[in-house]
Formats: structure tokens, sequence, C-alpha cells
């Protein structure tokens, strides 16, 4: 009898044993999924395919992708000076998997410059990290007959204004056309277009006099003999253009505009993520190859920070921008 008893309780153990085991299986897919990244990853760029938040896109997502072991795909969402693609992270699930290439316009401009934003720069969004700062530069078709900054002043006062391209409404190429014409009170008429390529085109064909845009936007036709480099944006010359002054050195003082790119996430996304996101970013960016592209081929000043410098950063640019849209009398249709 007491070994039947034995023999029915060493059974009851080994089921109980059996059920754990099973529930620990059934379980265990279920924790691989939580784990943070189980798929790809999509980081948004509000821009054409090309330019420099792109480029920045897809040199820092390599880095990250190899990091994280899954794959960071670049989406290009273009309009509204990047409205668009905003709104759409905006709105994304906070879960770690959409990421957004943000920049000077989308996260400081767009704020003062749209009536009707569809998103909100800081409530919409945590901030990952700065990734650097892009000089502007005021480049004219080479048909022009101009050969500098004073130049380019009197024709267009002899012409009673210009007109000039931008890279859209509300960028920092459509901020800065607006500064120049008000600081050398000169009437311009801006000329939107949606993304760079296509406004560099059209100026070096001589159908917009001139334009303020990233260095990685009209270096081939600048080397090609289409364009021509009169002046940098930021306080001191460009080490990829060294014999190009300044605005400040060409006789305009008081402008000086930088743009900058940044890495965000949408608001709520677990702040273990945001961390972890943060300190890939900062790494990928101290890496030779990605420092070389980055610096060599869009003139940036790497930097990579705390999201809270990020943070700190857009509390000082976006009164600073609203100021200058309030100024200017820039407006967006």
């Amino acid at each position: 009898m007491k070994q039947g008893i034995a023999a029915a309780r060493r059974s009851a153990r080994t089921l109980a044993a059996c059920v754990a085991f099973g529930l620990g299986a059934l379980g265990a897919p279920a924790q691989a999924q939580d784990k943070w990244p189980s798929r790809p990853i999509t980081w948004v760029v509000p821009f054409a395919a090309g330019g420099s938040t792109d480029i920045v896109a897809r040199t820092i997502g390599q880095e990250v992708s190899r990091a994280l072991g899954q794959p960071v795909v670049v989406e290009n969402r273009p309009g509204a000076a990047g409205a668009v693609g905003a709104g759409y992270v905006a709105r994304a699930k906070a879960d770690g998997y959409t990421l957004f290439g943000g920049t000077i316009s989308t996260h400081a401009i767009n704020a003062s410059l749209y009536k009707n934003l569809s998103y909100d720069p800081v409530k919409d969004f945590e901030p990952v990290s700065l990734v650097g700062y892009v000089p502007n530069v005021l480049m004219v078709n080479a048909e022009l007959p101009v050969s500098n900054v004073q130049e380019l002043i009197a024709y267009a006062k002899k012409k009673n204004g210009l007109s000039f391209a931008s890279s859209g409404a509300g960028t920092s190429t459509h901020l800065a056309g607006e500064l120049f014409a008000d600081l050398i009170h000169v009437p311009m008429t801006h000329v939107p277009y949606k993304g760079s390529p296509q406004a560099v085109q059209d100026v070096a064909a001589g159908l917009v006099p001139f334009l303020f845009d990233q260095l990685t936007a009209g270096e081939a036709m600048i080397k090609a003999g289409k364009l021509r480099a009169l002046a940098v944006t930021s306080p001191k010359r460009s080490a990829l253009l060294p014999k190009v002054p300044t605005m400040a050195e060409a006789g305009v003082s008081g402008f000086e505009m930088v743009s900058w790119q940044a890495l965000y996430a949408p608001h709520g996304t677990p702040k273990e993520i945001v961390q972890r996101l943060n300190a890939e970013v900062v790494r990928a960016l101290k890496q030779p190859a990605v420092q070389q592209r980055l610096s060599q081929q869009l003139g940036m000043e790497i930097v990579g920070s705390t999201p809270a410098e990020l943070a700190a950063l857009m509390d000082k640019e976006i009164p600073r921008w609203a100021a200058l849209v309030k100024k200017s009398g820039a407006k967006v249709e």
C-alpha cells in the first residue's frame, strides 16, 4: 500500500515538472518577442533621397544595424519642410521601431513658420542625440555676372530684386534667403522645391539665379563649373571650401546660420531604448569611416550628444528662429 502511495506521489511530481517545463517553453518565445529589437527598425527621413539628412541616416543606420543585430531601413517621406515625415512619426507607435531624422527645420523653424503644424516638436518626440552641425553655402549660377557676395548684392539691386531657390518652404535654405534679403534690403522672390536636387539643378541651369543649400547638394555642380560658391553661412570657413569666405567676411554682418541634424523617437518610447539608441549613435559617430563620410561629404561638425543636451538645444533654437521668422516676414502658404 505504502509503495503504491509513493509511486503515485512520484508520478504527480513528474507530471508537475512536465507541466512547468511546457509552460516555460511556451513562455520563451513571448519573452524573446519582447526583447528589443526583434525586428527591423525604420528610420524616417523627411526629405528626398540624396540630401544630407538621407546621407546621415544611411551612414549611421548602417553602424547601428550592426550593433543591434537588426536592419535599420531608411524610409523617405518628404514634404512641407519635413513636416509630413515628422507628423507621421509623431503618430507612430512608441516601441523603438520607428525613428526620425530631425533637423533644424522640423524641430525649430517649423514651430513658428506653420500656423497649423500637425505635430509638436517638443511634446511629440523623445530626443535621442544631436548628430552635428552643417553650414549652408551661397551658390549662384556660374553664368551670373558676379564673382563675390558684394557683386551679387549690387546685381540684385540693379535688377530691383532676384528670385532664389530652396529645398522647400520653411527649410533653413528658405530662411537663409529671407534673412539675406532682409539684411541687404533688397526684395527677393522665394522659389520652393521638394528637395535640394531639383533646386540645385534649376539654379545650375540658370532658371533661378541663386540659392543657399548644404555643400553636399551642390558640390558636383560646383566641380563641374555650373555653380559658383560665394560664401558659407557658418561662423568660420569650411574645411571643404577653405578659399570661400564666410558671409561676415564677405561683408554681410549679422548673417550666421548653421543647420543641424539629430535623431528622435516618438514620445513615450521606453527610456532604456532611448538610452541604448543614444549609446549606439554616439558610438557610431566615433567610427573613422563615419567621421570621414560625414565630415568630408557634408562638411559636418560632428557632435554626438546626450538626449538632455539635444533638448536644451531645441529650447534655444525654437525661440531664436521664431524671432527670425517674424523679422524676415517669411510665410508658408
